[in-house]
């Protein structure tokens, strides 16, 4: 794992599914290496943000990435405790 320069990414508002999907695309062709993925713009909380990050999740640990979430809110961090994805965070 290349841990000298992270991957960025960042969700600035509600992602649609062709924004997920094109996230996970670029996880998939990147060489694994630490994945810092800014997420304060998901607030409010939605079921989408969720299901957004849960894939993102999915697709670095298949990968064999390192993925780090910055910048929830409380609220985000509520919704994603109630799905048992606290450790996400």
């Amino acid at each position: 794992m290349d841990t000298s320069r992270p991957l960025e990414l960042r969700l600035s508002g509600p992602p649609a599914p062709i924004d997920v999907g094109r996230l996970c695309a670029l996880l998939d062709a990147a060489e694994p290496t630490v994945v810092v993925c800014e997420i304060g713009g998901l607030e409010p909380a939605g079921l989408a943000g969720v299901d957004a990050l849960a894939r993102l999740r999915l697709t670095a640990r298949r990968r064999g990435h390192r993925l780090v979430f910055t910048g929830a809110g409380p609220e985000l961090r509520e919704m994603l405790d109630l799905f048992g994805l606290g450790e996400l965070l």
